[in-house]
């Protein structure tokens, strides 16, 4: 860490307790640590150093977790935790993010009951109308803060509550649990953030805000597709009809910006904004760039639910022009534009070490999403610090370098104004305005592999008056010019006082 402090506020550490699948998501014990991971000492340290974001694995257990093992010899506690129906219940109507069948038979002391596993089979949904449920993770979530985590994430929240009958997603219950988990966390632990981790369509997304009294910050979902479809397709118009309808975070929340994660790309959350066929699209150019891609069970059919395959490969250009060489300068501003907008931003590590896909890892353990898990060993990590004549060390340097450059600046703040620019297809612009007024940043990418010239005149509160800053490149922008001309896929960020570049 003492490499990336200067940088890196916060770290997400994927769930942490004994798992029997899903690289941790099908937890076995909420109260210990995986002893090949560390202990809670090593939890406690990480979180005294940097804030720290821990999951609550809330919608599901493992079919290895002591509850579920009481569950099948029809004991307490675990008798009661978890959702079953009738062999024959109509599911009909039910929104699944997988395609595995819902119900699973299970063989108990008490006969054979069918339990509901949204995910897979290992994984068996929790049951919140049984009040012990609740509290057994309320007694999880005091322990991650009692560990010093700063922020919860609350995985696959929206799929909390079922009700036969109904799409089982966003329901207003599951509303209320995460109200109430806020307002237990505002007695408990004022200083701790809830995370809500809602694939979904942007609508449905905005949701978990509630109205200011739900989730501290959410996580961006529609983001990831749109910048990718930005810089593959070479036009900005999807981007930027989406973020001139977007609204403020409200007060006291914020959304989590990022591009990649351990999970795929979602493609949900471009539904309504991006075309099916240009979903297609994305999906093709991932397997032409040696990538996967999972689908979701709809009532016309399966449809593309995630682009697997890691960010860089993705913006290598390979699968539509093997030799244009801008592999670096696309995946850099993927990031600058992500970096720039209103919100926190989030780098999945694989994203920070510029890491490639694991297509043998894929392979060996025939799950898609292991094509984007490989992780980043220490020394090979230190490495790409250390050297930025390769590749990947240029583009981490200029990640890190955009990094130190926006938290230096109050107009990026999470919360400050945000005004999107429509420059025409080939470009992304927005304004971002501090809270007392001072300073102005314009944020302007080129989304093509070609020269483009934005005029002057076509940049709202560009007083002429006042020296301009180039924020990235340095000095001073030359408003005597006809224009500003941007190469391919180089962002400016130009502002109007002087100061620090991180």
């Amino acid at each position: 860490m003492e490499h990336l402090v200067e940088t890196i506020g916060v770290v997400h550490v994927l769930p942490f307790s004994p798992s029997s699948s899903d690289r941790g998501f099908s937890v076995i014990d909420y109260t210990s640590v995986d002893p090949g991971l560390g202990t809670w000492g090593d939890i406690e340290s990480l979180a005294a150093t940097v804030d720290l974001m821990a999951d609550l694995v809330c919608n599901h257990t493992s079919a290895d977790s002591s509850w579920f093992r009481q569950f099948v010899a029809n004991e307490p506690l675990g008798r009661d935790y978890f959702i079953t129906v009738d062999a024959h219940a109509d599911t009909s109507t039910v929104v699944r993010p997988r395609t595995l069948p819902l119900i699973q038979a299970v063989q108990t002391q008490a006969g054979p009951r069918h339990v509901w596993c949204t995910f897979s089979h290992d994984q068996a949904d929790l049951d919140y109308s049984n009040p012990d449920v609740l509290l057994e993770m309320l007694r999880v979530l005091d322990l991650y803060i009692t560990a010093g985590a700063r922020f919860i994430r609350l995985d696959a929240v929206a799929y909390l509550w079922k009700q036969l009958g109904t799409p089982c997603i966003h329901l207003p219950q599951t509303h209320e649990v995460i109200r109430l988990w806020r307002t237990l966390l505002h007695q408990r632990a004022s200083h701790v953030g809830l995370i809500t981790e809602t694939n979904v369509p942007v609508e449905e997304n905005l949701s978990y805000f509630g109205t200011g009294d739900e989730a501290h910050l959410i996580y961006n979902f529609t983001l990831p597709p749109l910048v990718i479809d930005a810089l593959l397709r070479g036009r900005s118009d999807h981007l930027t009809s989406w973020m001139q309808a977007m609204p403020p975070a409200p007060e006291g929340c914020a959304y989590l910006n990022f591009l990649a994660s351990h999970d795929g790309i979602g493609l949900r959350p471009a539904a309504g904004l991006l075309s099916q066929g240009e979903i297609n699209g994305l999906v093709a150019t991932t397997e032409a760039s040696g990538g996967l891609h999972g689908t979701y069970t709809t009532p016309d059919g399966p449809l593309p639910y995630e682009l697997n395959i890691a960010l860089w490969d993705l913006l290598s250009g390979t699968a539509t022009n093997p030799a244009d060489g801008a592999q670096v300068d696309r995946f850099v501003c993927a990031h600058a534009i992500m970096f720039g907008l209103a919100g926190i931003p989030a780098l999945y590590v694989n994203s920070l070490f510029a890491q490639p896909s694991d297509a043998d890892g894929a392979a060996a353990s025939g799950v898609r999403r292991d094509i984007n898990r490989s992780g980043v060993e220490l020394g090979a990590a230190l490495a790409l610090l250390e050297d930025p004549t390769t590749a990947q060390g240029e583009a981490i340097a200029r990640l890190l370098g955009l990094l130190g450059t926006r938290g230096a600046q109050s107009a990026f703040h999470p919360n400050a104004n945000q005004s999107a620019i429509d420059l025409g297809k080939h470009l992304v612009g927005f304004r971002r305005s501090a809270a007392d007024g001072v300073q102005t940043i314009l944020a302007i990418s080129n989304c093509t592999a070609h020269d483009v010239t934005v005029a002057f005149n076509d940049l709202p509160a560009l007083d002429a008056a006042t020296p301009w800053h180039d924020l990235i490149a340095g000095g001073l922008i030359d408003l005597a010019a006809r224009g500003l001309v941007l190469t391919p896929y180089q962002t400016v960020w130009m502002t109007n006082t002087d100061v620090d570049t991180g």
